[in-house]
Parts: C-alpha cells; sequence; structure tokens
C-alpha cells in the first residue's frame, strides 16, 4: 500500500499524544533526535556526533529503548528499517480517527452563540502556536518589540535561558511584521552542520543561501563573491546590492539560537560584529533601513568584542522572565482547572519558580486529571514524576561535560548564592539550571535541587 507524506512534526506530535493518552512518558528529546536522524537516513554514529552525543549511547540505550516503546504504542515490532512506514501509517489512522471523532461529535454543534467547541490542549512541546489558546502574552515586551520592528534599521535582542518562550515570542514578531505586509525570513542557527561553523566563507554563503531561497528570489552568490575583497564585504554586498535592492517593503530577518555561534569563537569574531556594521549602514543608506534584525540567544555572549563592535550593546534588549504568580492563575484557568485562590498556583510557583515550559507540563497534566497537584508535587523530582524526561536531558547534558555538572553540584548544595567561572555560568544559565544573583549564582528553581541532589 502506497503511504503518503506526512510530516515528522505532525507524527512525534501524534505518537506524544497518543503516549500521554495511554499514560506513557512522551518521546525524550534524545528519542526524537534519533528519528529525525532516519528521516535523513543517518547512522546513529552520524546522529550522535550530530548531536554532540555518544554514539555507544544512541546505539545501546536510546534506540532500543524507543523501538520497544513504539512496539507496544502501535501494536507492531517497530525497527530502524520499517520505522518511517509504520509510523506514517500509523499517524494518518490517528488523523482519521481523530477526524471522525470530530465530525461526528461536533456536527450538530450549535455555533450560533459563540459557543465554539475548544480545543483539547496539546502536550506541551516546543514553540506555541500562534492560534494557541495556550499562549500567555509577554506584557510589555511583546508590543515595544513590534513597534521597534517598525522603526528603519532596528536590531531586537531577545535573551532568555532554554524553554522560557523566545521562540514562540519571535513567531508572533513575525507574525505581526507579516500583517504589516513585510518580508520576514527566519533562521534557526542549530540546524547548520558543524563543518559549515568552522569556516566563515562557507557559514556567510550558507546565510546568504538561506535567505535567498526564504525569498523566493534566484540566488546569485557568485555574482558577489570575491576572495580578494573578502568574505564579509561579499556578503554586505550581496545584502545590498542584490536583497535588499529587490525588495520593496521592510525585511525582517530573525536569527534564532545565535548562541551557538558563541561555541565557535572564530566565527563570532567576525560574525557578530557584521551584524553590528548591517545595523550601523542603516543610518547612512536607505537600502540598509529596510532591513530589520531579531537576534535571539539563550546565554550572554562569552566571546570577546570589541564594545564598538558587538551587537549586544545596541538596539532594543528583550529578557525574559519565568510567569508571575498571576501568569500562572490565568494559565490555569485557561487550563480549566478548578483552583480555589492563590495557594495551589504558589506551590507551583514554589515548585518550578513560574519556568513556562513546566508550568505548562504540569498544568496539562491536571487538566486530563492524571494527577492532583499534591501527588505532582511529591512526585514531581522523581523518576514516576511527570518531568522525568526533562530532568533526564539535562541529566544527559551535564554527565557528558563533568565541569558543568561539578559546578552544578557546587550551587545545589550550597545554601547560599555560589561564585562559578563566568563561561561554565552562562551554559547551565542557558539550559535554565541556575539563576543570577550578581555575579553569583543560584538554582533555577527548587525541581532541580531536589532532583539532582539526589543524584
Amino acid at each position: 500500500m502506497l503511504i503518503a507524506s506526512t510530516k515528522l512534526d505532525v507524527i512525534i506530535d501524534t505518537l506524544n499524544r497518543q503516549m500521554v493518552a495511554a499514560q506513557k512518558q512522551p518521546l525524550s528529546p534524545p528519542e526524537i533526535m534519533i528519528l529525525r536522524g532516519i528521516w535523513q537516513h543517518l547512522t546513529y554514529n552520524q546522529i550522535a556526533i550530530d548531536q554532540s552525543y555518544s554514539p555507544g549511547y544512541f546505539t545501546n540505550v536510546v534506540a532500543p529503548e524507543l523501538f520497544k516503546k513504539l512496539s507496544q504504542l502501535i501494536g507492531k515490532r517497530v525497527t530502524k528499517k520499517n520505522c518511517r512506514a509504520l509510523l506514517q501509517s500509523y499517524t494518518q489512522e490517528q488523523i482519521i480517527k481523530q477526524k471522525t471523532f470530530i465530525r461526528e461529535n461536533f456536527t450538530n454543534f450549535s455555533v450560533n452563540n459563540n459557543d465554539k467547541p475548544k480545543a483539547l490542549p496539546r502536550y506541551p512541546s516546543g514553540s506555541i502556536a500562534l492560534d494557541s489558546p495556550y499562549y500567555i502574552k509577554r506584557t510589555p515586551v511583546e508590543e515595544q518589540a513590534c513597534e521597534e520592528i517598525g522603526e528603519p534599521g532596528a536590531l531586537v535582542r531577545i535573551k532568555a535561558p532554554q524553554e522560557m518562550g523566545k521562540t514562540s515570542l519571535l513567531l508572533r514578531i513575525l507574525d505581526y511584521a507579516s500583517r504589516k505586509g513585510y518580508h520576514t525570513v527566519s533562521l534557526n542557527l542549530q540546524q547548520i552542520d558543524e563543518a559549515i561553523l568552522r569556516d566563515l566563507n562557507r557559514f556567510l554563503r550558507w546565510l546568504c543561501a538561506n535567505v535567498t531561497h526564504q525569498l523566493k528570489l534566484e540566488p546569485r552568490l557568485d555574482d558577489y563573491w570575491d576572495e580578494d575583497i573578502g568574505t564579509k564585504i561579499s556578503s554586505t554586498l550581496y545584502f545590498q546590492e542584490y536583497l535588499l535592492e529587490q525588495l520593496k517593503k521592510p525585511f525582517v530577518l530573525a536569527l534564532d539560537e545565535v548562541n551557538r555561534i558563541f561555541e565557535h569563537p572564530q566565527i563570532a569574531k567576525d560574525f557578530l560584529p557584521l551584524l553590528r556594521s548591517w545595523h550601523e549602514e542603516a543610518k547612512r543608506f536607505s537600502n540598509w533601513q529596510k532591513l530589520r534584525l531579531i537576534v535571539v540567544h539563550s546565554t550572554e555572549i562569552y566571546v570577546p568584542l570589541q564594545f564598538k563592535q558587538s551587537p549586544f550593546n545596541v538596539g532594543l534588549p528583550i529578557q525574559l522572565h519565568g510567569f508571575s504568580l498571576e501568569q500562572v492563575q490565568e494559565l490555569a484557568q485557561r487550563y480549566e482547572i478548578p483552583w480555589q485562590g492563590e495557594q495551589e498556583a504558589k506551590q507551583l510557583m514554589n515548585l518550578v519558580a513560574g519556568n513556562p515550559a513546566l508550568v505548562n507540563i504540569a498544568l496539562y497534566h491536571l487538566h486530563r486529571t492524571e494527577i492532583t497537584l499534591p501527588q505532582l508535587l511529591k512526585t514531581a523530582s522523581t523518576t514516576t514524576g511527570i518531568y522525568n524526561y526533562h530532568l533526564q536531558r539535562h541529566w544527559a547534558t551535564l554527565e557528558e561535560q563533568p565541569e558543568l555538572l561539578l559546578a552544578f553540584n557546587s550551587v545545589i548544595n550550597s545554601t547560599e548564592p555560589v561564585f562559578i567561572e563566568p563561561i561554565i555560568a552562562y551554559k547551565l544559565s542557558s539550559m535554565g539550571l541556575i539563576k543570577h544573583l550578581g555575579n553569583k549564582v543560584i538554582p533555577g528553581c527548587d525541581l532541580y535541587r531536589r532532583a539532582f541532589l539526589k543524584k
């Protein structure tokens, strides 16, 4: 039977929802990495090396557990060889069942009094869709960012640890720009091959080629690339004399996960000042005023740059923090959780310190009445708790980088703020595991202290 193509993200979302419905843990990040690698026809070694994991860990631990989990879910033996076909077929079956359920249950549903059926919450994973009722607006920074994008030559800098809502905010800024008729291009630097990040020429050609593709223009890199004038001037001329010349309306270029560049100091020392120069060119040339830059990163930059070369001391800075008590209460209402007063929200805040991802996961499970709040609080840091895979992912990273584990242990074992080396602090902060208090740090939330003290 010919199986129609289904996007991998749809397959992963379907699998996660079915696993949660079956009271099983959703796919872990390493398991998702393996699926993405299989879809790209990569070996386990290639997947592991690309994601900076041990090949043996993927081959001997993650893959067998993944295929066992998938086999139990769909009722057929899943292997690397038949994975694509079986998961495509399974996902389509689930989509058909869902459509049939909606048709049978909501065909006669009255829509005359604005009583449309509410969308069921999906397991929180990644950025929040534009039409999701579970997005909490980040006031007032969202309005500030949208206003700034309307200014010629704008530069907006969004910084926050992982899973703090950066990409969800970025989606809304780009949506605002699109509705204003602006051209938009969004590039996630986590998607770049490691080899490209070791060579400035390849990196800038990658950047220009991807921007050209998303703008649906004809690529003309070789017409502007000249080794005699250098790759930075070549890329600048390509933007100035070709891309921006072709565009009649403002052009928003969003660069997500820019902290990936920080890990390659030689590239960072050339590329980041180049971004700053493009921003500064808007003061002199009208063509450059069309370019509006959004730079998203999860850590402070730890690559030394001259003050006048850094793009991180110009433009509009936006720092995202955890949810407030009021925002947690508002989100609980959207999940239709019948809390009375502030007590329950405070208990959840004490556990996860308003971390948006952790709050959403908790409210999702509470909405499904799979667990009570007291049970959730009691088991949160254990292997049977709802945060097990979230914590396992962090633990795997800490184990692979002993210097991070050693520093983090000193933080969670202290009752006072601790000083740790800046680069180590930046990395732990980007993971959300710690918070800065001046020059010292504390655990990101009580969940992390409780969970990792046991390790």
